[in-house]
């Protein structure tokens, strides 16, 4: 006869009645609430273990899949069948943690616990006669192996790059900083998923204040699921109408060093392979790791070439389409001529023109992102543009104009940041049409007013240009020398902000 509360209608929550209730002397009844909780699913394994030489009854209880089998079988039950237990001697949870080859053991007494260690991996003993159960960490979830990063990659530096498993990811993390001061705290979000997220940084290097801010914003985390980094992003940052990300993410395990060396905080979650990094600013969205991996000078100059391309994915249509139908005497003359030629078949105005060819350009690019292989965008860019030229939709000079814009969009180490300068090019393109260069300098001013007002967890998203500090000059536009490079940017705690030659106590 199972126990009586295992028979109450859930709650519309989705928590059992029995969540609440602690576990009773009585074994069968432990097993029964279990299963009739769990909903009897067929992954749930239950071993029933009594034989003579022992005068107790065990129940080993885990779910298939998510647990390590091969390390139950071989270390909690073969233990618990070979050995004989004198009560007399010890309790019987002190010789089973004796015998029993698993680290992390702990003793819990209610069903909420047992319930949340069995469906997150863990292995449970129950022991008859006994109101408190064994919890084993026993979890293994099947995950991808480190591969080189997908999305942001590099010709020099470390090819590895984190997966969907979360310990995994922390100790990509430190084997790269081996320091007592990095710290991890956990936590657990979301109703339904009890998703597991970890938060790093370095004590003594990351601000008090901004990590506190951090652990606040996902307390307040309140949903059924968390499924992939982007929904704590959702959740987490300053402004969520900017098309400005103020949260990075990255796959790289190196990215994530560089910026807890300089005080930031990483956000880790199980799942995913790409961790969120805060705060964020807009000249760090063009760093990429590479840049400390090559010499100085090339550093800066690609640097330099990525603040060049955002500008000429946003600007570039829009420029063209203001100056050909506003400003024709800005154009050289034979230039002027050749556009015009080449335009006089066209029965389009050249807004029109533009964004045919920008939308044909984006159902491409998303249509290649589905697609096996690059063989489906390479025919559309190709194939297309010389057949909408021939066919008198578009001009060539348009489709120039766009196949530059769209080269210079992938030169951006940042995927969010893209997706920005393609948003704003668009609305840029219809102020073009009917202003001119006077709409677009207007449109540039309350874009920079924005990026002005904008703050990721309390540090300006300019900084360090706007409010402007000349120490922090040396790794924005330029990257100096190593050796230089003395002093840590604005998220760093004030009180170590050396990070080369004379150390600060606690670092």
């Amino acid at each position: 006869m199972w126990k009586k509360a295992s028979l109450k209608p859930q709650k519309s929550s989705g928590n059992t009645a029995s969540s609440g209730d602690l576990i009773n002397k009585i074994l069968i009844e432990n097993v029964g609430q279990i299963k009739e909780d769990l909903g009897d699913c067929s992954d749930l394994i239950v071993r029933m273990i009594k034989h003579k030489e022992n005068p107790f009854a065990f129940a080993v209880i885990h779910i298939d899949g998510i647990s390590n089998t091969p390390k139950i079988d071989e270390h909690v039950i073969e233990p618990i069948l070979t050995n004989k237990f004198d009560p007399a001697s010890r309790t019987i949870k002190d010789e089973l943690q004796q015998v029993i080859a698993v680290t992390n053991i702990k003793e819990k007494n209610s069903f909420k616990d047992i319930l949340s260690a069995i469906v997150s991996g863990g292995t449970v003993i129950l022991i008859d006669g006994d109101t408190s159960a064994l919890i084993l960490d026993t979890k293994e979830i099947e995950s991808r192996g480190i591969v080189e990063p997908t999305t942001q990659t590099v010709i020099r530096g470390p090819k590895d790059s984190f997966t969907e498993n979360l310990r995994t990811n922390t100790s990509l993390v430190r084997s790269r900083i081996q320091s007592p001061n990095l710290r991890l705290d956990s936590m657990v979000i979301g109703d339904v998923t009890q998703t597991a997220v970890e938060i790093m940084y370095i004590k003594g290097i990351a601000d008090e204040a901004i990590v506190k801010e951090v652990k606040n914003r996902l307390q307040k985390i309140k949903v059924d699921g968390i499924l992939e980094s982007a929904y704590i992003e959702g959740f987490i940052e300053d402004d969520p109408q900017s098309p400005f990300p103020t949260v990075q993410n990255t796959e790289r395990p190196d990215a994530v060093v560089g910026n807890l060396l300089e005080g930031r905080v990483a956000i880790f979650m199980t799942g995913t392979p790409y961790v969120l990094i805060v705060p964020v600013t807009f000249t760090q969205l063009f760093q990429s790791p590479e840049d400390y991996y090559q010499n100085q000078y090339i550093g800066s100059v690609l640097r330099i070439l990525r603040l060049g391309a955002f500008f000429l994915a946003l600007y570039a249509p829009a420029v063209y389409v203001a100056m050909i139908t506003h400003h024709q005497a800005l154009v050289p003359t034979v230039l002027l001529v050749s556009i015009a030629a080449q335009r006089e078949a066209i029965p389009f105005p050249a807004i029109v023109e533009a964004f045919i060819m920008e939308i044909t350009f984006e159902v491409l690019r998303e249509a290649g992102t589905r697609a096996v292989g690059s063989a489906l965008s390479i025919v559309g860019a190709l194939i297309l543009g010389q057949a909408a030229v021939d066919a008198g939709f578009v001009s060539a000079a348009m489709v120039i104009i766009v196949s530059v814009t769209a080269i210079a969009s992938f030169a951006l180490p940042n995927y969010n940041l893209g997706i920005a300068a393609r948003s704003l090019r668009f609305l840029l393109l219809i102020v073009a049409s009917y202003a001119g260069l006077y709409g677009v300098l207007a449109a540039s001013l309350i874009i920079g007013m924005h990026l002005c007002s904008i703050r990721s967890f309390g540090v300006p998203y300019l900084s360090p240009i706007a409010p402007f500090n000349l120490k922090e000059q040396k790794d924005v536009l330029f990257r100096f020398a190593l050796p230089n490079l003395i002093n840590r940017p604005t998220p760093a705690n004030k009180k170590n902000k050396v990070r080369i030659g004379k150390r600060n106590e606690g670092e």
